[in-house]
């Protein structure tokens, strides 16, 4: 073999493991996005079940949660009969999960552990979910200072293999009465 030829032939092989390098490298990243695709899928889970819980949408219940603690047992008949703003939480001795209405859940949190791929005990992830909820004006985006027939409930889960990300999911609440 001549100077050329090895020559070459290190080059050849030069480029191959180049080439080897970012095919492992891109099979390697891939796999990192199919993991956290299947954790992203199940904090969105995370937070559509307790968001289901918080309006009663759930099929377990099938019961919706009263506005305010003034609507569990009684009618509506003026704004100034709801929950100031600033006092939105859980009434004094209300636990979960025995919340009765869905300005409970503001300031809740709690954490799940959740496990994507049931074959595998050593894949798991624990979520932390928040939820947040405030009254707002006939436009869902905008915060209202004050009671109105509107509360926005905003759950967000984050998960230690999300890397940073959060999963924010939201709902507008309205008090209604069919008479």
């Amino acid at each position: 073999m001549n100077t050329g030829q090895g020559l070459l032939t290190i080059l050849s092989m030069l480029l191959l493991s180049s080439l080897i390098l970012r095919v492992n490298s891109t099979n390697m990243s891939s796999g990192n996005v199919v993991i956290r695709s299947k954790y992203s899928t199940e904090a969105l889970s995370v937070a559509e079940t307790r968001l289901e819980e918080i309006t009663g949408n759930s099929g377990n219940t099938g019961k919706s949660k009263a506005f305010d603690e003034f609507t569990v047992h009684t009618n509506l008949s003026s704004l100034n009969q709801l929950t100031a703003p600033a006092n939105l939480g859980p009434d004094a001795g209300e636990t979960y999960p025995n919340f009765d209405d869905v300005d409970d859940y503001n300031k809740f949190a709690t954490t799940d552990t959740v496990w994507p791929d049931p074959s595998n005990s050593r894949m798991f992830d624990t979520f932390r979910d928040s939820c947040s909820v405030f009254y707002v004006k006939e436009y869902p985006d905008s915060i209202s200072s004050v009671a109105s027939y509107y509360k926005k409930i905003v759950v967000f889960v984050t998960g230690k293999y999300m890397q940073g990300d959060t999963v924010k999911i939201s709902t507008v609440f309205s008090y209604f009465l069919f008479r």
